[in-house]
């Protein structure tokens, strides 16, 4: 099984530990410490030894960042976790914060004593990040105190040991581009803007760029590394050789020099040399590594990462893998969702679905040949109250039974070597009530609406998120998360610069993969999600239109819960595209499915709606 559970979901050690901190505040010069989720890599995704927050705090969830100062503990969140970290922390030491509205520079700015020190680790921070420190601390007459060493480091005495996960080839039969073809595009866009080097400080970026996988991290294959890619077309890659078997130096020995992690500062120092020009992506790159640069006496020309936005417009080699993943995915989800429909109330528990549904995937996986590799993402199985914690993660303290009359949600995701997979889909146990279905048709009403956009060239994801509002909005209600984010070709399920969200002003091309996900949650009642991934495509000429359009093909298939819609809700053309897209699932899955059972089930879940 690739997903743990945790055994307890409350801490006992937060007040020692948070005072243990503030009893080296002194010594170090600060007044208060930022803890944020990331890593030295800035990931989502962290190996152990670099679980800081979670230690500290007790928090697991994959965005937050703590604030420490002398009299106060503030935990930073977004919507998404709010509830999870009332549960998770010790609220005797911990009070929770709003990363969205108000993050720690805002808060900082408002609520911090004059002349308060703040003490980060260079390495944990962007250099966007300090700037907006620095903006906020130089309001309260403050500074920034760049620490040489991180204090949490010291007092973790059983910290484990960095990872060491093995890399891999992705065949150009997967990625559709090779290698070298990529440095050579963007040796060749360095030599456009005049500038020596870029530094790839993004493991993903590096995975894409040279076409390998790792496993330093749950579940998302890139290996914790960084890069220089030079205008002059070569590239030094540094990556532990403890990671890279023959197969994996030969084939990197044919596109780059690599070298131990160790080695950076003197390269980068290097390249920096006599004002040695280095792009850098202020979001992606740590203050620590940008100050390298201006120490050696180099001049950081910040830009965007040349990967990031390529890697995001998929190419056809991609979209097909991924294709063809979410049909293997599909066929295993409704395996998994016949299973579910026969069970008893009240008999299995959380844990026990979740632990089927990646079985399912499993055995599919190895019928197939194309085996599961890891879940994408710690799958979230809530039911009753617990689905409506957005990104609910079940302990063996909060694990319950699925019991009659409630809803149960359950997102997941899979990670195949042709591809990425996130689902989300929610349930009825027995008989539940018309309250459940109407905010249910309410929330299909918006995914639906997402799923049939049509919209010009430069459309922007924060221009298509209140599509999937607006029925929740006509009913007085709303949903505190993005509609939608990117994923990524057997890369990272949560990638940008895509997404569908009230901020996104990245615009939509051909290519992208996004979520497609709207949901309601009743703290404390009931939760619903439905989710689909997308593709953004060229769409069919609208008869009397002005205009080329964009729009969506949908890459998932899987019934959605028909006996929690109420048709009457639904417009002509909703329930138009309901019917068809269970039409489609029915003939793209049942060739997959050899269990006559099976097969009976998703014939009846897939059969159309009336009024």
């Amino acid at each position: 099984m690739f997903q743990s559970f945790e055994v307890t979901s409350t801490p006992q050690f937060g007040r020692d530990r948070v005072a243990a901190l503030r009893d080296s505040f002194d010594a170090l010069g600060i007044d208060a410490f930022l803890v944020p989720r990331a890593d030295e890599f800035n990931g989502e995704y962290v190996p152990a030894c670099s679980e800081r927050l979670s230690w500290l705090t007790g928090f697991t969830g994959s965005a937050g960042v703590a604030l420490v100062t002398r009299s106060a503990a503030i935990v930073f969140v977004d919507g998404r976790y709010v509830t999870q970290l009332a549960e998770q922390v010790d609220n005797s030491v911990f009070i929770g914060g709003d990363l969205v509205n108000e993050p720690p520079h805002v808060w900082l700015a408002k609520n911090g004593s004059k002349g308060l020190r703040l003490g980060i680790d260079p390495w944990l921070h962007s250099g966007a990040e300090v700037r907006r420190l620095e903006k906020a601390l130089a309001e309260i007459g403050g500074s920034l105190v760049v620490l040489p060493h991180n204090p949490l480091d010291k007092l973790w005495s059983d910290r484990p040991q960095e990872p060491l996960g093995q890399v891999t080839i992705q065949n150009v039969a997967q990625a559709g581009v090779l290698a070298t073809d990529k440095i050579a595009t963007i040796a060749a866009d360095l030599a456009k803007k005049n500038v020596k080097a870029v530094l790839i400080a993004d493991p993903s970026s590096v995975a894409w760029i040279f076409n390998i996988r790792g496993a330093d991290v749950p579940h998302t294959p890139h290996p914790l590394a960084r890069a220089i890619l030079y205008a002059d077309g070569k590239a030094d890659l540094f990556l532990d050789k403890r990671k890279t078997g023959i197969e994996a130096e030969a084939y990197l020995a044919q596109m780059c020099l690599q070298l131990p992690p160790s080695e950076l500062e003197k390269k980068l120092s290097a390249v920096a040399t006599d004002g040695g020009r280095v792009l850098v992506d202020p979001d992606l790159t740590s203050y620590a590594l940008a100050q390298i640069i201006r120490k050696a006496g180099g001049e950081v020309v910040e830009g965007n990462d040349p990967a990031k936005l390529s890697r995001a417009v998929k190419n056809n080699v991609e979209i097909n893998g991924s294709a063809a993943a979410h049909l293997q995915d599909g066929a295993a989800m409704v395996e998994f969702l016949y299973w579910l429909s026969q069970i008893k109330p009240g008999t299995v528990t959380e844990i026990e679905v979740a632990q089927k549904l990646e079985a399912a995937r499993a055995r599919l996986g190895q019928s197939m040949q194309n085996p599961l590799k890891d879940i994408s993402f710690d799958t979230i199985s809530g039911a009753g109250e617990h689905a409506a914690i957005m990104h609910y993660r079940v302990t063996t303290e909060t694990n319950r039974k699925l019991e009659a009359g409630e809803l149960f949600l359950i997102d997941s995701g899979a990670q195949y070597i042709n591809g990425t997979t996130d689902i989300t889909r929610t349930v009825g146990i027995g008989s539940v009530t018309e309250d459940h279905k109407r905010f249910f048709t309410l929330v299909l009403k918006g995914m639906i609406q997402i799923s049939t956009a049509r919209f010009p060239k430069g459309t922007r994801g924060c221009d298509l998120d209140p599509l999937a509002r607006i029925a929740l909005w006509r009913a007085g209600a709303d949903f505190a998360h993005g509609t939608g984010h990117g994923v990524g070709s057997y890369l990272s399920v949560h990638e940008g610069p895509q997404r569908i969200a009230r901020l996104s002003t990245q615009e939509l091309l051909p290519g992208m993969i996004l979520s497609n996900e709207p949901g309601y949650y009743r703290p404390g009642a009931f939760g619903i999600r439905i989710e689909n991934l997308i593709y953004v495509r060229e769409a069919e000429a609208i008869e009397g239109g002005d205009m080329p359009m964009l729009g969506f093909e949908t890459l998932t298939f899987c019934p959605i819960d028909r006996n929690l819609v109420i048709a009457e809700l639904l417009t002509h053309d909703e329930l138009h595209w309901f019917n068809s897209y269970h039409e489609r699932t029915r003939e793209a899955l049942m060739p997959l499915i050899h269990d006559h059972d099976v097969k009976a089930w998703l014939e009846n879940a897939t059969l159309p709606l009336e009024y």
